[in-house]
């Protein structure tokens, strides 16, 4: 298989995987359990009174958010928007960015009240500094016209559109496979699905320079 094709086979991988992500998203969160019963049942004593409503509400909002991220990063990465349709990607870029933030913002409200407490929080927070900066990266090297450092520093932001899929993964895993308890198994799911996203951003990263280098 030549290079070309492992790219497009990579970009077809990642459609399917963000589309599968949406759709479950969507399902889970609005027709399923729109009450996140079955999350928060989980949730137990917690430092500081949880507003049902509200944190409601800031949820659906992230989930929006998140879709709306993991759809406009999918789209932009395919090759004929960005060579065909500079503006397209241009806009659907910012609001990437702006889909990010309201991530990040709306998690850092729902940090405090994550499962497995602190433990579990300061990664998540940590996260959102990480996610934002790596996107706000990405832009400062568009606007200097560093077109493969933007490519790559939007592939190591893009992998974080992915978080909840891999710490529900991870969860499920240790839960159901290893017999931890769930909170456990949850807090090892925020730290290993940050790691592993860092790293399969990075190798992303490196596959993609690795086929630049042999074209050239």
């Amino acid at each position: 298989m030549t290079t070309l094709s492992k790219t497009k086979l990579l970009y077809w991988c990642m459609l399917a995987i963000a589309a599968g992500f949406m759709l479950n998203a969507i399902y889970a969160n609005f027709v399923h359990d729109p009450q996140a019963e079955r999350f928060l049942s989980h949730k137990i004593d917690l430092k500081r009174p949880l507003d049902k409503p509200a944190w409601l509400n800031v949820m659906y909002i992230h989930v929006g958010f998140a879709c709306v991220a993991t759809a406009a990063g999918a789209v932009n990465f395919a090759a004929k928007v960005r060579n065909r349709f500079r503006k397209l990607h241009r806009q659907l870029g910012y609001v990437y960015f702006v889909s990010v933030f309201a991530v990040a913002l709306t998690s850092g409200y729902m940090a405090p009240y994550a499962t497995g407490g602190k433990l579990t929080s300061v990664p998540f927070n940590l996260l959102n500094i990480i996610w934002v900066a790596f996107t706000v990266i990405s832009i400062m090297k568009i606007r200097k016209k560093q077109l493969i450092a933007h490519r790559d520093w939007m592939v190591r932001s893009y992998a974080f559109c992915f978080t909840n899929l891999g710490i529900h993964l991870i969860t499920k895993i240790a839960h159901q496979g290893a017999g931890l308890d769930y909170t456990r198994s949850y807090s090892i799911g925020v730290y290993g699905a940050i790691a592993l996203l860092l790293l399969a951003g990075e190798l992303v990263v490196r596959m993609l320079n690795r086929k630049g280098a042999a074209a050239r």
